[in-house]
């Protein structure tokens, strides 16, 4: 049922049931003219043998080879009815068992009536009636493969299509659908390719949309560099200054700028694509403890189950660290670390994520809803980057009864349970 669901054969089933009733509509129609032609052959023989009957009648002179009979009992009482009222007539009927073409018409009061055999007329209909229903089986097939195999194409291409839009939505910005460009011709302007115009547009957005990144992924890396020379000399001009307030208000301002300096160049670094994970086999659960002791925060820690894991400890210690400071700067306490196997769950009980960033993902400069605290929006896309360089999965989302979570899963294939 599945298959029958899909768009190939939609069209295809579409396009035979048109085609039979197209067939069927035109069956009926040639049937009845053609019955009517040869009925009409018929009908004519047998008013010429009623004329020819009834004059004979009337000069009481013989009949010849005609079969007629003066009032019949056989003959139909429509037919009967008719001549009473002094009319002639004919029509199908019966005479012995055997179909035959009645003619009738007024003798003295009496129907005179002559009959014509009808069987082969009825055998010649059926004839073309089979004629009929075998052309029209035969012209409902084909067109119904003819209807397959267009809409095989046509689902191809737009499966193709829809391959290829769904590449780009993961990520992958080189993927093309390819298909050749039409050159217009103004004396084809009505012959259109919808399909083609779909691919091309999805192509056109996808050229643009890298282009864009591109540009943005320029910008963070030069913004870095650039930022990088006077920060270095505007930290040791701040070592010059005299202790008091002042240097330390600017020591921190400028540590914040190394910092954000700092980041915008591992972002680089990352949307480079140049980074590799130098991959070891640690103890999950020892790992987490110590990346959470490596920022100074306040956090609980509980290991439900513990696993050992072939990751970079570095990056993940950058992971875990990212989300512990996110939690705190926009979240509330208690923040609540849980290692679960390959599963590192980190939440706070703070208003929790944005709606925007849950569907979406982190975006940089961006913090979501401004009551979260304060921020560039760079921890949380560092640590996004740093798990797709680790190939793991990290998803954010919101505790039924509130509060950020943070969910980060390692490969269940490359965990062994620790015992």
């Amino acid at each position: 049922m599945r298959a029958l669901s899909s768009l190939r054969w939609k069209i295809a089933l579409t396009t035979t049931l048109v085609c039979c009733a197209v067939a069927a509509v035109l069956g009926v129609l040639v049937h009845n003219v053609v019955a009517e032609q040869i009925s009409g052959e018929v009908r004519k023989d047998v008013y010429g043998d009623l004329d020819h009957a009834l004059g004979h009648y009337e000069y009481g002179t013989a009949h010849g080879d005609i079969a007629v009979a003066l009032d019949p009992p056989a003959l139909p009482a429509p037919l009967r009815r008719l001549v009473a009222r002094g009319q002639t007539g004919s029509m199908v009927g019966e005479y012995r068992g055997e179909p035959v073409m009645w003619g009738a018409g007024p003798a003295d009061r009496k129907a005179l009536a002559v009959w014509i055999p009808y069987e082969g007329t009825r055998e010649r209909l059926r004839d073309i009636d089979t004629a009929i229903l075998a052309s029209s089986a035969l012209a409902a097939g084909v067109v119904a493969l003819a209807g397959l195999f267009l809409a095989d194409r046509i689902s191809r291409r737009l499966a193709r299509t829809a391959a290829v839009a769904r590449r780009i939505s993961g990520g992958d910005l080189d993927a093309r659908v390819g298909f050749p460009t039409r050159r217009s011709d103004p004396r084809r302007a009505g012959d259109r390719d919808e399909v083609r115009d779909v691919a091309q547009a999805l192509d056109l957005m996808a050229s643009s949309l890298q282009a864009r990144l591109e540009a943005e992924k320029r910008f963070t890396a030069d913004v870095a560099h650039e930022l990088r020379t006077p920060l270095t000399g505007s930290l040791a001009a701040a070592a010059l200054l005299p202790e008091g307030r002042p240097k330390e208000m600017i020591n921190d301002r400028l540590k914040a700028l190394h910092l954000l300096t700092e980041d915008l160049l591992e972002i680089s670094r990352l949307d480079s694509g140049v980074e590799r994970a130098e991959l070891a086999r640690i103890d999950l659960g020892r790992a987490v403890r110590r990346a959470v002791a490596g920022t100074g925060l306040a956090a609980s820690v509980e290991v439900v189950r513990d696993a050992v894991v072939l990751t970079d400890r570095r990056r993940l210690d950058r992971i875990v660290s990212n989300l512990l400071v996110n939690a705190h700067k926009h979240g509330r306490p208690p923040i609540e670390v849980t290692v679960e196997g390959p599963v590192v769950v980190i939440r706070d009980h703070g208003a929790g994520y944005p709606a925007e960033l849950i569907e979406q993902g982190p975006r940089r400069f961006r913090t979501g809803d401004p009551g979260r605290g304060r921020g560039h929006g760079l921890g949380l896309t560092i640590a996004a980057g740093q798990a797709a360089v680790l190939d793991v999965s990290l998803t954010f989302s919101n505790a039924r009864d509130g509060g950020a979570v943070s969910t980060l899963r390692l490969p269940v294939g490359l965990l062994t349970p620790d015992s």
